[in-house]
C-alpha cells in the first residue's frame, strides 16, 4: 500500500473513532482510562502533539473540541458524571498502563 493511501485510511479510522466517542457520551473518560489506558483527552493530546510535529498550530482546547465535538466545558456540563471511589481507584491502579503521548509515523 502506498503512503498516501495508508494516510487516508488512518485518517478515516481516526474520524470513525472520534465519531464513535462523540456518540458515546454515556462512557466516562475515567472509565476509558481505567479499562484501556486512554481517553478522549489523550486522543486530543495525540492530535495536538501531531500538529506540533508537523508544524501546524493546534492548542489543547482546540484539539479537545475536535475530539469532543464541542468545547470541553460544554461536554463536561452536559455529560460528565460524578466520579465514584471505585472509578478513582481503578484509574489509580491502571496508571502504569496509561497512554504515552507521542507521534508515531
Amino acid at each position: 500500500m502506498d503512503e498516501e493511501t495508508r494516510t487516508r485510511i488512518e485518517a478515516a479510522a481516526f474520524r470513525g473513532l472520534v465519531q464513535h466517542l462523540q456518540s458515546r457520551t454515556d462512557v466516562q473518560n475515567i472509565d476509558l482510562m481505567g479499562l484501556s489506558g486512554f481517553c478522549r483527552n489523550c486522543l486530543a493530546k495525540w492530535l495536538k502533539t501531531a500538529a506540533e510535529h508537523y508544524g501546524a498550530h493546534l492548542d489543547y482546547d482546540e484539539a479537545r473540541e475536535v475530539v469532543y465535538g464541542m468545547p470541553y466545558s460544554d461536554w463536561k456540563d452536559r455529560h460528565q458524571a460524578d466520579v465514584s471511589g471505585a472509578q478513582k481507584q481503578k484509574f489509580e491502579d491502571s496508571k502504569p498502563m496509561h497512554a504515552k503521548i507521542s507521534v508515531v509515523e
